[in-house]
């Protein structure tokens, strides 16, 4: 592969020229792409995030549309039209309802170790449900926590919030409406007092294609 200079040689391109760039690397590429990748293939003064922003408020109610996943960003088909490729989705990433609650416990108890899943499911979580999920690249180690044998934690991946179109995790619907659809056990999680409130969103049943 061709290696591609830390620093380009030529004049910062006009933010037209910037947006075709960036519409070309992106389109071209299989998996979304960092702020600071795209920034080292373009001429050096190039206005990324600025050039960023104006394709995205371009595409903005097409068909499809440019969506920021953490500090990536990928073009992804609009939200409202995703009932066009739920089958294939379906089909796809069909997982069990075992490897459903765990992931729904991950992303919003991250980080969380195995022991602690196992006390919000209240049974024991199998390795091969745990593994399915960082096979498929949703899931994936954290940190080492800070307690006696520093059990390993698990967290979500920026494949995962991609695959949802999520920007990041707090724009994962609030707990009520996963335990409403049967997604997590009804009782609270240990140490909880209560949900938050303020953390709700639009219910979003079939989130992880249940």
């Amino acid at each position: 592969m061709t290696e591609i200079p830390e620093t380009a040689q030529f004049d910062a391109p006009s933010r037209e020229e910037a947006e075709r760039m960036l519409e070309a690397m992106l389109f071209a590429s299989a998996e979304p792409l960092a702020s600071a990748e795209m920034a080292r293939r373009l001429p050096e003064g190039t206005d990324v995030a600025g050039a960023l922003e104006a394709l995205r408020a371009r595409y903005e109610g097409r068909g499809v549309e440019l969506r920021r996943t953490g500090d990536a960003w990928a073009f992804r088909t609009a939200a409202d039209l995703g009932h066009l490729l739920e089958r294939h989705a379906v089909e796809t990433r069909k997982l069990s309802r075992a490897a459903t609650e765990t992931l729904a416990i991950i992303a919003y108890h991250q980080p969380v170790t195995r022991a602690e899943i196992e006390e919000v499911r209240g049974v024991t979580v199998s390795r091969g449900t745990i593994d399915q999920l960082i096979d498929m690249g949703w899931v994936r180690l954290g940190r080492r926590k800070m307690t006696p044998g520093r059990p390993v934690t698990f967290v979500v991946t920026e494949g995962f919030l991609d695959h949802f179109g999520l920007q990041s995790a707090r724009d994962l619907p609030g707990l009520r409406e996963l335990r409403a659809a049967g997604l997590l056990d009804n009782r609270p999680p240990p140490g909880a007092g209560g949900e938050d409130e303020g953390a709700e969103d639009e219910a979003q049943d079939s989130l992880f294609g249940t």
